[in-house]
């Protein structure tokens, strides 16, 4: 698991995402806490698909290389 960090990525898009799914109102803390659910994983994806691409010998992450990781 990694390590929560604080995040980088505004709350508000957070927020609207909880209230496209239908929800009337979000509190502060729970598009906080969305927000750092959603930053680990994206985290973990990243991880994930920067050692695809040096294990292919690439600097670059690829579309695939984002793709295969978020399966794994």
């Amino acid at each position: 698991m990694v390590k929560k960090r604080s995040n980088v990525i505004p709350t508000a898009p957070f927020t609207r995402i909880l209230a496209s799914q239908g929800a009337q109102r979000v509190s502060a803390d729970a598009s906080k806490e969305f927000a750092d659910v959603i930053t680990e994983i994206a985290t973990e994806i990243a991880e994930q698909a920067a050692k695809i691409a040096k294990h292919s010998g690439r600097k670059t992450i690829l579309e695939n290389d984002v793709r295969l990781a978020a399966k794994q």
